[in-house]
C-alpha cells in the first residue's frame, strides 16, 4: 500500500500541526493508539448503554420524564441507537478486514468484533481507509459516552480539601467535550482553593492527610479510601476509557460494584499512573 508522510488520523486532521505517520502506516503512533483505545472502549460502551436500556441507571428515561411513569419498562432510544450503530460500524470494518485478508468474519457481537479489529489494528492503520476508520470510531465513542453518561456536567467528588484549616471538599466538574485545560478541581468551601486537573496525582497525596484528620489522642487515623468510576479516572488522568479498562485488568486494581457500576480503588489507580509517569 502507498502511504502518505503526514498522519491522516482523527487526532491530527483538523489540528494546526499534523504529525508524521509511522513507517508503513497512514497514522502517527498517537492516532494509531487512539484508534485501538477507541475500539476497546466501544465494547464497554455497548455494555454501559445496555444498562441504560433497563432504566435503572442514573439519567434513565424514567427519571427524566415528568407527568407520571411510562407503562412497562422505560426505553432509552439514544442508548438503543448507539448499541445498534456500534455493532453496525464494527461489523462493517471487520467485514473489510476479513474480505481483504482472506479471513473468516467474527461473530456479530460487540466483544467479538472489537477483539477481531484490535488484532488487526496495525493492518487497518496502513489501509487507505485508515483516516475514515479513525474518524468514525472516535465519533462513535463520543456518541456512546453521551448515551451511557447523559449528564452534561458530572461532579466527581474527590475528598477533603488539603488546605490548612479548611473544612471543604474537592470536586471536579466534568463536561463532555470540554477541553482538558478548562477543567479545574475546586473546593466547595473556598473557590480560591482550586487546581488544574493535571495536578491530581500530586494533589491526591496531600489529600490523604486531610482525609485522615487527627483525633484527640494525637494519633493520625489511616487515610480514607477513595473509589473512582472508570469515567472519573479517564477525566482525572486524561486517558481514553479503553486505557482505563486495560490497566484495571493488567494491574489488578481493587474494585467494588455499586448499583451496577464498577468503582476502582483510587490509591491503586494513582500508584499505577505514577509508575507510568516515572517510566517516561
Amino acid at each position: 500500500m502507498t502511504v502518505t508522510a503526514l498522519c491522516h488520523g482523527e487526532g491530527c486532521r483538523g489540528g494546526h500541526t499534523r504529525r508524521r505517520a509511522s513507517a508503513g502506516t497512514r497514522l502517527c503512533r498517537q492516532c494509531r493508539d487512539h484508534l485501538a483505545a477507541g475500539l476497546a472502549e466501544l465494547a464497554h460502551l455497548y455494555e454501559e448503554c445496555g444498562r441504560m436500556l433497563g432504566g435503572g441507571a442514573p439519567g434513565s428515561l424514567r427519571e427524566r420524564t415528568t407527568g407520571g411513569d411510562l407503562p412497562g419498562l422505560p426505553f432509552n432510544g439514544a442508548a438503543a441507537d448507539v448499541r445498534a450503530r456500534i455493532v453496525s460500524v464494527l461489523g462493517s470494518w471487520s467485514g473489510l478486514v476479513a474480505q481483504q485478508r482472506g479471513l473468516a468474519a467474527p461473530p456479530r457481537t460487540a466483544p467479538a468484533l472489537t477483539s477481531f479489529l484490535l488484532r488487526h489494528a496495525d493492518w487497518l492503520a496502513a489501509h487507505p481507509a485508515a483516516a475514515e476508520a479513525s474518524e468514525e470510531v472516535a465519533r462513535l465513542v463520543r456518541a456512546g459516552r453521551r448515551a451511557a453518561f447523559p449528564d452534561p456536567a458530572r461532579r466527581i467528588r474527590l475528598g477533603a480539601c488539603p488546605q490548612p484549616d479548611c473544612a471543604g471538599a474537592l470536586a471536579l466538574a466534568a463536561r463532555e467535550g470540554e477541553r482538558d485545560a478548562a477543567r479545574a478541581i475546586v473546593c466547595d468551601a473556598d473557590p480560591a482553593h482550586r487546581w488544574t486537573s493535571d495536578r491530581w496525582s500530586e494533589l491526591s497525596d496531600s489529600m490523604d492527610g486531610a482525609d485522615s484528620g487527627r483525633p484527640a489522642g494525637g494519633a493520625a487515623a489511616p487515610p480514607a479510601e477513595r473509589w473512582l468510576a472508570g469515567a472519573d479516572i479517564a477525566q482525572l488522568w486524561q486517558v481514553p476509557m479503553g486505557t482505563v479498562y486495560r490497566l484495571a485488568s493488567e494491574e489488578r486494581w481493587r474494585r467494588r460494584n455499586r448499583a451496577g457500576r464498577t468503582y476502582y480503588n483510587e490509591s491503586d489507580v494513582r500508584s499505577c499512573f505514577s509508575r507510568r509517569a516515572a517510566r517516561r
